[in-house]
């Protein structure tokens, strides 16, 4: 009989000390078992072989592979208990397969063999010289991360796949990360396209079973393979690792919002550290502190030059004054300049992009005489309308209600929707051109309606007119479009936040940055109720270093990142009283130990959290500020298990 200290995977286990089974059989380090504890099957990762305990053992069920787990993924979970304060076995748990298994299915994973056909990116078409240039700048730099400041359209992902080439050819693996699923399908088919390796699209919309196959295929692979997927690719089990993309690095969806809330930059950063690799990340848009922090390091490789360049001249930039309403006469909601632009753009046999960042048919519902406003009854939030299903719903609790056909309040009939949404303009564009096709793109969106499922069908042309929010603005490129009308600019900027300028900004850079490729020339129509305002000016002209000085100005005069590093602790109780006894209690304890260690953290506080009340649960929040992470990590200690702690928010919302 062998004995062994195994490393649990398992967030409800919070020691962090392994624990000690037997074995018939004797195992290597780092060899991937199933284990029993307490009453359930979990994954363990053995540690060391030790001598016969005193104590009686439990016996490991099940060895799950001959193929170890690769050593830098035990130091990787390491620095993510450290630099997170979570647990271990919480770290741990991102790089078990995605259910503990007692049997192995030995089916091989499915490859890219199955994707439907899609010409990505000219390959015949020699490089531009901002991408020899990129190429030769990443390869030459002594930094092991290395943002890619690369303009839409000027050819990041050519840049990408032609080093991961050269990686590959050398025999070392690849990994590409992207913002969403829903982007994993045209970065798929342009690796098929140039890369004759395995590749597997790993991803939590998989089965369960799919999963662990592509999992343990990755873990066991004896050649160089590519790895695609969102940032929980990051805990994939692969071997020789040397290249590590992050595309469209500014997206919030690199952010863990579940424990571990980890960022995917500073995860990939590390693991290029400890793997040995190189970080590539990519964006025409990058985030304020990310980009002081690359600047700082001199890691900064710039793109401007566009990857096709044509003679149709440069994208036309119409801005649209909402408050003037003879632009209106046609349509309360799209001007009749952008009405015009449509119909001359379909005209042409091209495709239109309408971007509007709010989901349902109308965001409030009130009464024309007595101003009553439909909330939700758990969250006192407004509660959206779906028109194609008739009924109101709480984007928060789910909450979920018919509309009223009076008001509660004084019985008056008039009730009124106000503040379109997404499925309200699909009806507006189709009574407006039904001799075209138009889809909505949300978060709405049924199974086999998602933009990757049918995003082939997009590159060819068969969908007319794209109507969606955020997610179109995600790198997608579409050769067909010819339009991108913007029909309310400020969305994003209403958010009391401090990114909401730099999430505002990014957006529209972006969703502006899919016409205009190349293909031909771009229109972008936009509509605003401040013409003059500086985001909007800078993200129309293109301006980002203009936006950045303007933003980086303002971080240090408020120390906010990267002026100062954030905690953010929440509670949420039962009543709002015992919410607040609970955060004032908590920020005299912080305030009382950080003087008697003589570190300086400015505690903000209590306050409601932007969401005060979600179902019957009421919560609120702390905000820590400090020049140093590291007295926020020894405050965080003291945090008790039943509050949500945030190393490094992304927002305070």
């Amino acid at each position: 009989m062998f004995y062994y200290e195994v490393a649990v995977a398992d967030s409800h286990f919070r020691a962090d000390k392994p624990l000690t089974y037997s074995s018939e059989d004797e195992l290597k380090s780092l060899n991937i078992v199933t284990v029993p504890l307490q009453n359930r099957a979990i994954t363990g990762f053995v540690i060391r072989k030790v001598r016969q305990p005193e104590f009686k053992t439990k016996s490991i069920k099940t060895l799950l592979s001959a193929q170890p787990l690769p050593k830098h993924c035990l130091k990787l979970a390491s620095w993510l208990q450290d630099y997170y304060c979570v647990s271990f076995g919480d770290a741990l748990r991102q790089f078990a397969p995605n259910r503990p298994t007692i049997r192995r299915t030995d089916t091989q994973p499915k490859q890219l063999s199955s994707l439907p056909p899609a010409v990505q990116i000219e390959f015949s078409l020699p490089l531009t010289t901002d991408q020899r240039t990129a190429i030769k700048a990443i390869a030459k730099s002594p930094s092991t991360t290395i943002l890619l400041h690369g303009e839409t359209g000027s050819g990041k992902t050519r840049v990408y796949l032609e080093l991961a080439r050269e990686a590959l050819n050398k025999g070392c693996s690849v990994m590409f990360l992207t913002p969403e699923i829903a982007l994993t399908s045209q970065l798929a088919a342009a690796v098929r396209q140039l890369l004759p390796y395995p590749a597997y699209v790993l991803h939590s919309q998989l089965s369960s079973a799919k999963r662990k196959r592509i999992w343990f295929g990755i873990l066991e692979a004896k050649e160089p393979i590519v790895i695609i997927g969102p940032r929980s690719a990051l805990f994939s089990p692969v071997n020789n690792l040397e290249l590590i993309i992050m595309d469209e690095a500014h997206e919030p969806a690199y952010k863990q919002q579940q424990s571990p809330r980890y960022h995917a930059a500073r995860l990939a950063s590390q693991l290029g550290h400890l793997a040995d690799s190189k970080v590539i990340m990519g964006t025409a848009t990058p985030s304020i502190a990310d980009y002081y922090l690359a600047k700082q390091h001199n890691s900064v490789v710039r793109m401007r030059e566009p990857a096709i360049k044509h003679s149709h001249g440069e994208t036309v930039v119409e801005i649209i004054d909402i408050k003037d309403r003879r632009n209106f006469s046609r349509n309360p909601y799209l001007s009749n300049q952008l009405i015009d632009a449509i119909r001359t753009t379909l005209s042409a046999k091209q495709q239109v992009i309408l971007y509007l960042n709010r989901r349902g048919s109308a965001r409030l519902i009130l009464c024309n005489a007595c101003g009553w406003q439909l909330l939700c009854p758990n969250c006192d939030v407004p509660l959206i309308y779906h028109g194609d299903q008739h009924i109101t719903r709480c984007h928060i609790c789910g909450h979920s209600r018919k509309p009223p056909s009076y008001c509660p309040k004084c019985q008056n009939p008039d009730i009124i929707y106000r503040s379109i949404g997404t499925k309200a303009l699909v009806e507006v564009v189709a009574r407006l051109f039904p001799e075209f096709k138009s889809q909505r793109f949300d978060s709405d969106n049924l199974a086999g309606e998602h933009i990757n499922e049918v995003y082939h069908q997009l590159r060819v042309g068969k969908i007319d007119i794209l109507i969606g929010t955020q997610l179109l603005a995600k790198g997608f490129d579409l050769p067909r479009l010819g339009l991108v009308g913007i029909v309310a600019a400020e969305t994003s900027l209403a958010l009391p936040d401090f990114t909401s300028e730099e999430r505002a900004f990014q957006l529209l850079y972006q969703v502006m940055g899919r016409v205009g490729r190349g293909h031909s020339q771009g229109h972008v129509v936009v509509q605003s109720y401040d013409p003059n305002n500086m985001v909007l000016r800078t993200a129309t002209g293109r301006n980002f270093n203009e936006f950045y000085k303007h933003a980086l100005s303002q971080r240090q005069q408020f120390r906010f990142p990267p002026y100062a590093h954030l905690l953010q602790l929440s509670c949420r109780r039962a009543t709002e009283k015992g919410a607040v006894i609970a955060a004032e209690r908590l920020k005299r304890r912080l305030a009382a130990r950080s003087a008697s260690w003589r570190i300086p953290v400015e505690i903000i506080g209590p306050a409601p959290s932007f969401y005060a009340r979600r179902g019957r649960q009421f919560y609120y929040q702390l905000v820590l500020k400090s020049k140093k992470r590291v007295y926020l990590q020894k405050l965080a200690e003291l945090v008790p298990q039943d509050w949500t702690i945030d190393l490094d928010p992304i927002n305070l919302l």
